[in-house]
């Protein structure tokens, strides 16, 4: 033959004469009797012979249908066990997680005790990359991204938006003509290519200087340099967490500025590992609901 019968078929074919009865194969695959009898027949047109016999109440193989039903159950047993072992896998391999750099060293590395101590970060592999996963082909299961939140064919739950606001070393916080925005006017600023300065000198009605000095690519080398007193940087505020705890860096006066950007857990609804990233993700925003707490008070 050039090609299988049709695979439901081939089950009426198996469970009817395991059964010997076209109603008990029915009940067991979830169909009519004249479902069962309907394959049955096709599939007796397809082979060219005839494949049960009627005994009484009884539909009786005969001998090659008895032998074919007797195959093609054991094929659907590999079936079975191959569909257990591929649900087993999602279970028993790692969980791969790509990350947003920044978000990784800044922010979850400090958490990373209190993640591996919840089932949430068992068996995990952790991927700190700039490149965006496709959840398809690269063998990603769950990413953290910063962004907006929109993206196509991924489901997403949002973490934190950001707040910007200068930072700077505490000597030059303490210097007297730091004391509110307007000094930034003046002060030598630390620029960001994707986050200028004017960002902050419009909420505050104020016309941002000439561009000059510095300007970085990188937001953790922009605060590396803060923190050495070369200028003040527009800070956000899910990477400067550490700093300001440390006393690395200070904010040299009160104020933010809300950003649109945040970062978001993103994963495919159709993962096989929907489970994990369910306790993963959900362990991953109660993190980020306290950090929100902390930011708010006073």
């Amino acid at each position: 033959m050039a090609r299988l019968p049709p695979f439901f078929a081939l089950r009426a074919l198996e469970a009817a004469a395991r059964h010997q009865s076209y109603s008990r194969a029915a009940e067991e695959l979830s169909v009519t009797h004249g479902a069962v009898s309907q394959q049955i027949r096709r599939l007796e047109a397809e082979l060219g012979a005839r494949l049960f016999e009627r005994r009484g109440n009884a539909m009786i193989p005969t001998p090659d249908a008895h032998r074919l039903a007797g195959e093609v159950g054991r094929s659907l047993d590999v079936l079975r066990n191959a569909v257990a072992e591929f649900h087993a896998a999602a279970e028993r391999d790692p969980l791969v997680v790509s990350i947003d750099p920044q978000f990784a060293s800044r922010w979850l590395t400090p958490r990373l005790q209190r993640l591996l101590v919840d089932p949430a970060g068992a068996n995990l592999e952790l991927k700190v990359e700039d490149r965006r996963a496709n959840f398809v082909t690269d063998g990603v299961d769950v990413g953290i991204r910063y962004g907006a939140g929109v993206w196509d064919d991924v489901e997403t739950a949002r973490l934190f938006r950001e707040t910007l606001f200068p930072v700077c070393s505490p000597a030059l916080a303490g210097l007297p003509e730091l004391c509110c925005p307007q000094d930034l006017l003046k002060a030598p600023l630390l620029h960001h290519g994707h986050r200028p300065w004017r960002l902050w000198f419009n909420a505050f009605d104020l016309e941002p200087p000439p561009q000059k000095g510095l300007v970085f690519e990188d937001s953790v080398m922009l605060l590396e340099a803060a923190a050495q007193g070369i200028g003040v940087a527009l800070g956000r505020s899910g990477l400067v967490e550490q700093d300001l705890r440390s006393g690395r860096l200070v904010r040299p006066f009160e104020g933010g500025v809300a950003s649109e950007l945040g970062y978001w857990v993103v994963w495919r609804a159709d993962s096989r590992k929907a489970r994990r990233i369910a306790e993963l993700r959900d362990w991953l925003v109660a993190e980020a609901a306290l950090y929100s707490a902390e930011q708010a008070t006073p």
